[in-house]
């Protein structure tokens, strides 16, 4: 029998490249759904599959379960995996695949989109010059400007090198520092937030979704920040608090977010931010360039096929679940 092999992510989908003929020489049956997918709908489509190359599904425990014992290898198309239950599939067995070096520079670009859209008022500009008209409103430079970077991970090294060019002057936090690059390219260390919040003009997220920076930013950090800070959030919509976020823009005690992440993907209709004229958000598309897609959907293919065959994959999550041979 051959396996089956459930594939959920739209920009894989969607994108031409060497990854659809790779996957389709293994001679695999592949079964294609639309994600992200809701928890009901994950269950739904991972009865029966040996292989998932999932995309921000959520994959609980009791998905995992729904899908056990028959699977046997996640592949994770991206970094992110905080909508995935890590702990149960590491006690059932499951390796979980991930592709960390892939995206950030492409990223780290969407970053600046943002940044530049807002402070020389683009769709405001846009719009005016489409319907007939020639409204004008004056931008700010950010030459000279300051932006804090939370997460000097791949991205946030790539943001730092792009501010440098911009001239601006980066800071940075994160438990984990890279002295030799923040000396390179003239990134200062803050010891905490609180030390690097209020000295920003702008403030960029790029840390992991975790128990510490989960509404990370709300009401009380965000009178930390200067009174005409603009926030912007490659990273996670979990790491600010909503709520908390849009009533800051209402009240101009933020002037700007720029976001290519939600708490709710797709949000609702009536979604708090999505209405804001100070808030640009786009559709979780910061890594979704062709380059991109290539090399992400070429890495989390080669995780599965070589997991598949018992052989080492490029990258683990939970390295301490042996990968096993599925297929010869």
């Amino acid at each position: 029998m051959k396996p089956r092999i459930l594939v959920s992510t739209t920009s894989f989908q969607d994108t031409p490249g060497p990854h659809h003929e790779m996957l389709a020489e293994t001679g695999w049956e592949v079964v294609k759904a639309r994600g992200p997918l809701s928890e009901a709908d994950t269950r739904s489509f991972v009865v029966d599959i040996d292989g998932y190359i999932c995309g921000d599904d959520a994959i609980t425990r009791s998905v995992l379960q729904q899908a056990s014992p028959r699977l046997k290898v996640l592949s994770k198309y991206g970094i992110g995996v905080d909508k995935i239950d890590v702990a149960a599939a590491t006690e059932m067995g499951i390796p979980l695949l991930f592709t960390p070096g892939v995206n950030h520079t492409t990223v780290a670009e969407h970053t600046f989109l943002l940044l530049l859209a807002l402070e020389k008022h683009l769709l405001f500009h846009t719009d005016s010059t489409r319907q007939g008209g020639w409204d004008r409103r004056t931008g700010r430079e950010i030459l000279g400007k300051t932006i804090g970077i939370v997460g000097m991970g791949r991205i946030g090294k790539e943001v730092a090198v792009r501010a440098r060019a911009f001239g601006m002057q980066p800071i940075g936090y994160d438990v984990y520092w890279d002295q030799d690059f923040a000396t390179k390219h003239g990134v200062e260390r803050c010891q905490d937030m609180r030390d690097l919040f209020p000295r920003v003009d702008y403030l960029s997220l790029h840390t992991n979704l975790t128990s510490e920076t989960r509404e990370l930013i709300c009401a009380e950090t965000i009178k930390l920040l200067k009174p005409d800070a603009i926030l912007l959030n490659c990273a996670r919509g979990e790491i600010i608090h909503t709520a908390d976020v849009a009533e800051a823009l209402r009240s101009g005690a933020l002037r700007g977010y720029g976001t290519d992440v939600l708490d709710e993907e797709p949000p609702s209709e009536n979604h708090p931010l999505t209405h804001l004229p100070n808030c640009l958000v786009t559709p979780h598309i910061g890594s979704r360039t062709r380059e991109s897609v290539q090399r992400q959907a070429v890495a989390a293919v080669t995780n599965l096929i070589n997991a598949m065959r018992g052989e080492p994959p490029l990258a683990q999550v939970n390295p301490e679940v042996a990968v096993q041979r599925v297929v010869e």
